[in-house]
């Protein structure tokens, strides 16, 4: 098997990392302090400087975003402008990463003064404090989310999102392209990007440059969305089973039941994990299709294996009394 590239910890993200992939959604606008764009954000959620403003800085968010909305600049402009320019000072004193003004109020001149001075991006956006809040902090959590690549197919089938891993050359690319023929979809070939979302959820996508293409040994690059439509590639789909393929060789242990789970470790979520022997004559795409519809069934309370041991042990029972 190849080795397991380490994960990833993210522990911080830089204001231009932010904005650049915020795109349109916070709709930001830079009113001074361009210098500062590279600084880290160092805490997932924003800060609402309110306490600051009157000059109570304990406990204060400085690792944060500062998020200015209608309340704060109201009483900002109800300072003086030295009391404002002192209250500023204070706050970009503590390398604070960037200020965000909600609902495009204008900042005061003694903000941007001191931003621009500290070198401390100062933005707008016409968002409200709560919906900035909600996009912000959604953004925040996929970036700051752990990561790792893992050598592998990831195809949603029958809405199981199933990572096939094996051996270079076992088959893993032909056992997808007889699954899309199937009509279910390709996430990522070769190499998939995995996050951890929400501490339980392990979304795994492609890397922008070959997403929808896949390598076919014999073949080359295979563009799956021109030869078998849109619907046959999906940008990205939390992992609910691996499969890994394995040559066969005599006298290795094959499960038969179904009773013994076996768990795959990524990012210390388990998720289920077969072992599928390969060998000529297997139909390892039906195989896979299967597996997946069998893990659709444990997902909504259904284990066929434990049912059936269930029957057999009342059936035993049944002929001893």
């Amino acid at each position: 098997m190849p080795l397991r590239a380490q994960p990833k910890v993210v522990d911080s993200v830089s204001v231009k990392k932010l904005v650049e992939a915020a795109d349109d959604s916070l709709n930001l606008t830079l009113i001074c302090g361009e210098k500062g764009i590279s600084r880290t954000i160092k805490d997932k959620t924003i800060n609402r400087p309110a306490l600051a403003l009157v000059g109570f800085f304990k406990n204060f968010g400085a690792k944060r975003m500062q998020l200015f909305g209608a309340g704060e600049m109201a009483y900002m402009r109800e300072l003086p402008a030295s009391r404002q320019l002192d209250v500023m000072t204070r706050m970009v004193d503590r390398h604070v990463p960037c200020i965000v003004v909600s609902r495009n109020l204008l900042p005061t001149p003694a903000m941007e003064k001191i931003a621009e001075e500290s070198g401390t991006p100062l933005f707008r956006t016409p968002l409200t404090s709560k919906d900035f809040s909600a996009q912000v902090m959604l953004l925040l959590e996929e970036l700051f989310a752990p990561r790792v690549a893992e050598h592998g197919t990831l195809m949603d089938v029958k809405g199981i999102g199933t990572l096939i891993r094996g051996k270079s050359g076992v088959g893993k690319s032909e056992c997808a392209l007889a699954l899309i023929e199937r009509g279910h979809s390709l996430v990522a070939d070769d190499l998939v990007y995995i996050t951890l979302e929400s501490e339980k959820h392990l979304m795994g996508k492609s890397s922008a440059l070959n997403r929808g293409y896949m390598e076919c040994r014999g073949l080359g690059i295979v563009n799956i969305s021109e030869l078998f439509g849109i619907r046959s590639v999906r940008l990205e789909k939390e992992i609910n089973l691996v499969i890994t393929f394995e040559e066969w060789k005599h006298g290795m242990d094959e499960e038969r039941t179904g009773l013994e789970h076996d768990y795959f470790d990524i990012l210390g979520i388990r998720i289920p994990h077969i072992i599928l022997p390969v060998r000529p004559g297997r139909d390892l795409a039906r195989l896979v299709e299967v597996a997946a519809m069998v893990e659709a069934l444990k997902q909504i309370g259904h284990d066929s294996a434990q049912d059936f041991n269930d029957r057999l042990i009342a059936f035993m029972a049944g002929d001893q009394s």
